[in-house]
């Protein structure tokens, strides 16, 4: 769900519903409720409203789908994979504590308590629904923590290290060679001297490993601040390359983080994608067709998410 935003969040999951003292125990349901489906629904809704303003429905997608139609699809496998990671809990043993149990409440007492009459009207939903999609998003991150607890996680500098350099492709070695000549003359710079030669001025660029030539690659990272690396001869043409920085700390403080994630999605996926094989999980057709964008002009609530990462972070 690459192209979603808050419901591109990775960590989605399960739960039975929260009891708490003096409370009956609300069942927990085989799927969603067209209400707790509306709770996300309607916040990607209004997030995507409020940047795109509502022409974004009718954006038509490479595929022929409308925009509409398109994000529907992806909050529906969203809530079919939320429902998957109860049950993968549930096999699991694991639950919220009662204190945990009693941090989601409040966040659904606040969440509710924002909320205007007609938003209430127009997603059908009591406090109860969203406690019901908080416990499952919480008992999500849950799930992921502990199972992937015992996994080796650690990224290095090195391998996360990005750098900022300035290329130029040249059709040729010998000009190439001549380029590199000037540019190590003492006051050179490399801008304005690509440019004579190409005509453009080669932009300042963050590159990270895997994702360049492995030559290009392996020179680059070599190149201390300043330096011009030797003539790189690849398939379409003889490159020069400059290391404006050979350290770029909050860059490589993101990348590792990403790399961080990366890691920890693929050590999880080992396991849900064999759960999710066997216990298939499927919104009923006839509670999906009751999901749409139409109606509830006075709905502006976008802050499902954003609230749980108040809280949670």
């Amino acid at each position: 769900m690459c192209a979603v935003g808050a419901v591109t969040l990775f960590l989605i999951s399960a739960g039975c519903a929260m009891p708490t003292p003096g409370e009956p125990e609300v069942p927990e349901p085989v799927s969603y409720t067209k209400a707790q489906i509306m709770i996300i629904a309607t916040t990607e809704r209004n997030r995507y409203e409020q940047v795109y303003t509502d022409r974004i429905w009718d954006a038509v997608m490479e595929n022929g789908e409308t925009f509409e139609e398109y994000l529907l699809d992806e909050i529906r496998v969203f809530m079919e994979n939320l429902k998957t990671m109860t049950l993968l809990a549930q096999d699991r043993g694991i639950t919220l504590s009662s204190g945990e149990q009693d941090k989601v409440r409040r966040l659904a007492r606040n969440y509710y308590s924002g909320l205007s009459r007609a938003e209430i009207e127009y997603m059908g939903i009591t406090e109860e629904d969203v406690a019901i999609v908080y416990q499952d998003y919480y008992t999500a991150n849950k799930v992921v923590e502990e199972l992937t607890a015992g996994v080796d996680l650690e990224v290095s500098d090195s391998e996360a290290k990005v750098i900022s350099i300035r290329r130029v492709c040249l059709p040729d070695r010998e000009t190439a060679e001549a380029l590199r000549g000037r540019l190590l003359e003492e006051g050179s710079d490399f801008g304005a001297e690509a440019r004579s030669v190409t005509g453009s001025t080669p932009p300042e660029e963050k590159i990270w490993r895997g994702e360049e030539p492995a030559l290009l690659e392996e020179a680059a990272f070599s190149l201390a601040s300043g330096e011009i690396s030797q003539v790189i001869q690849l398939e379409d043409g003889f490159y020069l390359v400059q290391c404006v920085s050979d350290y770029e700390m909050d860059a490589t403080r993101e990348r590792k983080t990403q790399i961080y994630k990366e890691r920890k999605n693929w050590a999880f996926q080992q396991i849900y994608g064999q759960f999710q094989t066997e216990h298939k999980v499927s919104i009923p057709d006839e509670v999906w067709s009751e999901i749409s964008f139409e109606g509830g002009e006075e709905s502006v609530t976008s802050d499902f998410f954003s609230l749980y990462q108040e809280e949670f972070g």
